[in-house]
């Protein structure tokens, strides 16, 4: 079942090894299937270095309830699902556990956009939730990690496609995209312009960039009038 995502899901996992955004068995990577209403997902507490597709586990996206797979699927199985009810725009989902995105998770702040780096992936800040309260860390976590997800994002009126990734407060980054490999990609990104920010905020605390460049770099990767890379 679901043979071609099941391979593409193991796949991406392995990148965030390849990538170093992930150490023993922090984080996973989703896909899904809309037509079918299936989400295949990585197996909880399986090491990266020894999975191989046929592990992987597959999901109904309504209810959670394991259709195919011999292990638990990822004990964060209810965030992805969470996001991907919400958002049908999505096709792809990762977290990690990466350091410099993690420390602004800590630190409860917004990833800031500084630079074109970032503005050519993420058009503005990448949020940070609020906490999570007692009751909701009590019961139903993981679906409450995709419920104060989803809250930022429709409270801040932010497009998912557009600033395609949050860091949950104490917790850690999530990235999505339009399909499995670009949540990934965003993954890198992600980590790669929080480590920049970091230094940079250590040398300007008032570091910024013009709305105008901003603009210009997002823009011409994305949307309408992209001219940037080959047709």
């Amino acid at each position: 079942m679901l043979e071609e995502l099941k391979n593409r899901v193991c796949k991406a996992n392995i990148e965030l090894v390849n990538h170093k955004l992930v150490i023993n068995t922090w984080g996973n990577v989703s896909g899904i299937n809309r037509d079918k209403g299936l989400v295949v997902i990585k197996p909880s507490g399986i090491a990266f270095n020894s999975i191989k597709a046929e592990d992987m586990i597959v999901v109904e996206l309504e209810t959670g309830k394991t259709i195919e797979g011999k292990w638990r699927p990822s004990s964060d199985t209810m965030t992805h699902l969470e996001i991907y009810k919400n958002f049908p725009e999505i096709g792809g989902i990762t977290h990690t556990h990466s350091i410099n995105a993690v420390a602004f998770a800590q630190a409860g702040i917004d990833i800031p956009v500084l630079g074109t780096t970032q503005a050519d992936y993420f058009y503005g800040a990448i949020p940070c939730s609020r906490e999570l309260y007692q009751h909701e860390v009590d019961k139903d976590y993981e679906l409450n990690t995709g419920v104060v997800i989803v809250e930022t994002l429709k409270g801040r009126k932010i497009q998912p496609l557009a600033v395609p990734g949050i860091v949950v407060r104490n917790h850690g980054p999530f990235t999505w995209g339009s399909d499995i490999e670009k949540s990934v990609e965003n993954a890198i990104v992600m980590e790669c312009v929080a480590e920049m920010n970091l230094k940079t905020l250590l040398l300007n605390p008032k570091a910024s960039i013009k709305q105008y460049v901003l603009d210009k770099h997002y823009f011409r990767k994305h949307g309408n009038g992209a001219y940037y890379g080959q047709k």
